[in-house]
C-alpha cells in the first residue's frame, strides 16, 4: 500500500465530503506532511494519540473559509511506480504562485520553498493548491 498517497487521498475526500477531522495510522513521513499542512495554514491542528489496540494514530483538523476547503486540489506527482526528481533550480516551478509542492529531500520532507532556501532538490510528491 503506498501510505503516502492513501493519506493525500484521504484527506482530499474529507474535504469533499465536508468533513471536520480526519484519522489516519501513524507514519513519520505522514507526520511530516501532516506538520508542513498545518504549518502552510491548510489544515488545522495536527495531534497524535493511541488507538484502542495501542497503535499510534494521527487526527487532523480541517479548515474551512466560510464552507469553501482551505485545500481545493491535491495532485499526487511521485508513486511507487513513478519518481518524480526535481533539481534544486526547478523548484521554483514545483508548484503555481498559489500552491506549495512538498518535497521530500535528503534533510526531510519539506516545502519547495524550504528546500530552494536550503539549496536542495529531491523527489517532488505532491502539490497542493
Amino acid at each position: 500500500m503506498y501510505t503516502t498517497g492513501d493519506f493525500l487521498i484521504k484527506i482530499k475526500n474529507a474535504y469533499m465530503t465536508g468533513k471536520r477531522n480526519v484519522e489516519y495510522s501513524h507514519s513519520n513521513v505522514v507526520l511530516a506532511i501532516a506538520k508542513i499542512l498545518e504549518k502552510e495554514g491548510y489544515v488545522g491542528k495536527v495531534s497524535e494519540n493511541k488507538e484502542k489496540e495501542g497503535r499510534k494514530a494521527i487526527n487532523i483538523e480541517l479548515k474551512y473559509q466560510g464552507r469553501l476547503p482551505a485545500i481545493s486540489e491535491i495532485k499526487l506527482v511521485s508513486r511507487p511506480s513513478i519518481h518524480r526528481y526535481i533539481g534544486k533550480a526547478n523548484l521554483r516551478r514545483a508548484a503555481a504562485s498559489h500552491g506549495i509542492g512538498i518535497v521530500s529531500t535528503s534533510h526531510g520532507i519539506m516545502t519547495n520553498k524550504q528546500a530552494q532556501k536550503e539549496g536542495v532538490g529531491g523527489e517532488l510528491i505532491c502539490q497542493i493548491y
